[in-house]
């Protein structure tokens, strides 16, 4: 059975994330996002299926780039722990050292780029479009952006 690894931040790229949930029972599946009091309880719904990451925005400018790190340090430990043969995101920041990771050692890559943006690219998906073994978009005008990208439509 493929181990796939199912990784997004919190909120609402996690929200898109979780749209895929039909998917998790085809699959030895693991799923990584970062710690919050709203998700704390996902524990409980996915029995040793998560882990969770340091949760750390851009708007903390003082610390996130120390959380980043230290999120690149639990991003190397998790791929090893559960070396997934493919690892899909969402997005964001969360997600981009895992995903370096895993093309590095030989994962496939599926990124989804958010709903949320219909004209313009993300900085997550500009850094993993390249990396991408499928770069899905949920807007066909987002073909224009990203030219070698699925449309997949809305995963809502």
């Amino acid at each position: 059975m493929k181990r796939v690894l199912f990784i997004s931040s919190t909120g609402g790229h996690f929200n898109e994330l979780m749209q895929l949930q039909s998917m998790f029972s085809k699959y030895d599946y693991h799923i990584i996002t970062e710690k919050t009091k709203s998700n704390q309880d996902l524990k409980e719904k996915f029995p040793g299926r998560i882990n969770y990451l340091i949760y750390g925005t851009k708007s903390h400018l003082l610390t996130y780039p120390f959380k980043l790190l230290a999120n690149c340090f639990k991003s190397l430990y998790f791929y090893f722990k559960f070396h997934p043969d493919y690892i899909i995101t969402t997005g964001t920041h969360t997600a981009g050292p895992m995903c370096c990771i895993g093309k590095i050692m030989g994962s496939r890559i599926i990124y989804i780029e958010t709903f949320a943006n219909i004209q313009t690219k993300t900085a997550t998906g500009k850094l993993l479009y390249p990396i991408s073994d499928l770069f899905v978009v949920q807007w066909k005008d987002m073909q224009k952006l990203y030219k070698k990208a699925k449309y997949g439509g809305w995963i809502y």
